[in-house]
């Protein structure tokens, strides 16, 4: 495998037998790939020819990430900021772009842009990125509900006892963040972490949906602030914190 000053590992058809063992048992070498530059995270994408242009979310992270030594600085300071104990000097280990944590009652996973172990002095830390510029975050949780399936509906009560939400999200509440936060959840389960982070890494200088954002995170009785790491409620199964970090915008152009 071809080693890198970053990071970040490029996860490919072993990536997604790697999730198979965790659903069925199969018994798989786990190897993964590493990137050496931004371009090799293109063909993770689903729709690569759509998706990886300039100025658009998945190129722009990509370029954002890569740059970094350990974090980019922006997230560094957010995640340094905090007074949870567990996420004090976190340092990134390994990191997979467009990471897939199955789901149940439905064939499609949760596709998320990046995710990040980091280690902390109270043990690992299970993150997960979304990288937005103009983007929305899809549909509402009204939207993907109408004319639900039972496939549907028992993916949803799994996404609440994830996140620890008692009441039924409202029909307003953008699908796309509850099951990215329960990613970061499930994976940090399975790798034991003391933390669980759902990241929104925003290049929108005028915060194109961040109040979608707040929206998801008044669910847990938070009111959601630009570069703040909160603890979004007391009742997931392991502890779940939210946090928007608005991204150096110079990686638009790249």
């Amino acid at each position: 495998m071809r080693q890198s000053s970053s990071p970040i590992a490029r996860a490919s058809a072993v990536r997604d037998r790697i999730h198979r063992t965790y659903r069925e048992g199969e018994s798989v070498t786990r190897i993964l790939t590493f990137t050496s530059r931004p371009e090799d995270w293109q063909p993770l994408l689903a729709d690569p020819a759509k998706q990886w242009r300039t100025g658009y979310s998945a190129r722009t992270l990509a370029y954002c990430w890569e740059a970094a030594d350990g974090f980019p600085p922006e997230v560094a300071d957010a995640l340094q900021q905090t007074d949870e104990p567990s996420l004090k000097d976190l340092t990134p280990v390994l990191a997979i772009p467009e990471f897939k944590v199955p789901l149940p009652g439905g064939v499609r996973p949760s596709q998320n842009d990046l995710f990040v172990l980091a280690r902390g002095a109270k043990g690992p830390v299970s993150i997960m990125v979304e990288g937005k510029v103009s983007e929305s975050f899809g549909p509402t949780l009204g939207e993907w509900r109408s004319n639900a399936s039972p496939g549907k509906e028992t993916r949803l009560r799994f996404l609440m006892n994830e996140l620890g939400l008692v009441e039924t999200p409202a029909d307003s509440i953008r699908y796309q963040l509850l099951h990215r936060a329960a990613s970061s959840v499930i994976t940090g389960e399975q790798f034991r972490a003391v933390a669980a982070v759902m990241l929104v890494h925003s290049f929108s200088e005028d915060h194109i949906g961040f109040s979608d954002y707040q929206s998801f995170a008044a669910l847990f009785g938070v009111n959601g602030k630009l570069g703040a790491v909160q603890r979004l409620g007391r009742n997931s199964r392991i502890p779940l914190y939210g946090v928007w970090v608005l991204g150096n915008c110079r990686f638009l152009q790249s």
